[in-house]
């Protein structure tokens, strides 16, 4: 069997990045071909988590690949059914709000509506301060579209920070497997 093609999306939710490498490098023991997608300000932004040049670079190495960091770049991936599947972690708020009211204004946002034309899977990885105030309607809105998948999530501090949430980005690679299989893998919300 041929091993399938996932694109890899990643936003600016600088503070989950060494989860979400960490889950990069156990993703490529289970599947090979990689594409890298960066929104522009995680492509660019310097941060107290670390310098953008070398998040790219890891990336890059990590994937294999050039990376993905235009619309005009994420666009083919619909018409030429690039991808099998598309990862987008993390998943911040702004991301998530643009993906459920159709606003295709950064890669991210291009990939995941060029990938949806073709009826294949999209597994989101929410990371996102709001995602339970000001997001939860639209949270709720990529749940109930077809062919979205989530990795299962929890209130990353509820005391602290009642409305946010965060994906449990270990369960990457399982995740994805069952998005192949057009499952959402279950128990959705986690417990701290």
């Amino acid at each position: 069997m041929n091993q399938p093609v996932v694109g890899f999306a990643i936003c600016g939710s600088f503070c989950t990045y060494d989860a979400v490498f960490r889950a990069l490098e156990d993703v490529k023991k289970h599947f090979e071909n990689i594409v890298p997608i960066m929104s522009p300000y995680s492509a660019s932004t310097d941060t107290r988590f670390g310098k953008a040049k070398d998040f790219t670079a890891r990336l890059k190495e990590l994937c294999g690949r050039e990376i993905i960091t235009t619309i005009e770049g994420a666009e083919p991936i619909g018409p030429k059914k690039l991808l099998d599947l598309l990862v987008i972690a993390p998943c911040t708020g702004n991301t998530l709000a643009k993906l459920a009211q159709g606003i295709t204004d950064t890669p991210v946002a291009m990939a995941y509506k060029a990938h949806l034309r073709n009826s294949r899977p999209v597994l989101i990885a929410v990371s996102s301060n709001d995602a339970l105030s000001a997001n939860a309607h639209n949270l709720g809105v990529l749940l109930d579209r077809k062919n979205n998948y989530f990795v299962p999530f929890r209130q990353d501090d509820p005391v602290h920070k009642p409305c946010s949430l965060v994906a449990d980005f270990s369960l990457l690679p399982e995740a994805m497997e069952a998005a192949l299989r057009g499952e959402q893998l279950q128990p959705l919300l986690r417990l701290a």
